[in-house]
């Protein structure tokens, strides 16, 4: 069986002799090998330890705390829900118990959904509080298909699956011309 030089054991002193002449080639006597497989360097990389970048990286990790609890603030100092208008949605004899109907309140995106109930009109928010898919009534609840969310059809609480919010709901009037109007979003609690 013939032998392969590849295995062959080699001999420490040649080993020292090859590297020897590779820092007599390279010029230099104390780089390391890694110098020469990545040679490329920057200006003033030596001036940034490691000490440092960490406490940048800490600063800057402060910074945005501080800024996101400086936003959180502001929004709970502006208030809840936006101001808006009153919208007309539809003549009220349109709609017969039990039967919905889509519109946008309070922007041109921002689906909502009108339900006739058999002694008054509710509305809300048509985004799921869990991720935001569409509701659409189903029976006594309002249905959300993504998830299997459920919510009660006249107060928007949920009754089932992963929302753990009630529905948005929009306060609504039936006035003297007979059109459903949208006046706002109602608090929680009201």
């Amino acid at each position: 069986m013939a032998r392969d030089d590849t295995t062959a054991p080699t001999d420490r002193s040649d080993d020292a002799a090859v590297a020897a002449r590779a820092r007599e080639v390279r010029g230099t006597t104390n780089e390391p090998i890694w110098r020469r497989d990545f040679p490329f360097t920057s200006a003033g990389e030596e001036a940034v330890t490691r000490r440092e970048f960490g406490r940048y990286l800490v600063l800057a990790s402060g910074a945005f705390a501080v800024g996101t609890l400086g936003i959180a603030a502001w929004a709970q100092a502006r208030g809840g829900l936006p101001e808006t208008d009153a919208a007309a949605i539809l003549p009220a004899e349109d709609l017969e118990p039990g039967q919905s109907h889509l519109f946008r309140f309070p922007g041109p995106d921002d689906p909502a959904i009108l339900v006739a109930l058999e002694d008054s009109f509710v509305a809300y928010s048509q985004k799921c509080t869990h991720l935001g898919c569409v509701v659409y009534p189903e029976g006594d609840e309002l249905e959300c298909p993504c998830h299997e969310g459920y919510f009660d059809i006249r107060t928007g609480e949920v009754l089932r699956g992963p929302p753990e919010r009630p529905l948005e709901q929009i306060a609504v009037d039936v006035r003297d011309d007979g059109m459903v109007w949208a006046l706002g979003y109602l608090e929680a609690g009201e």
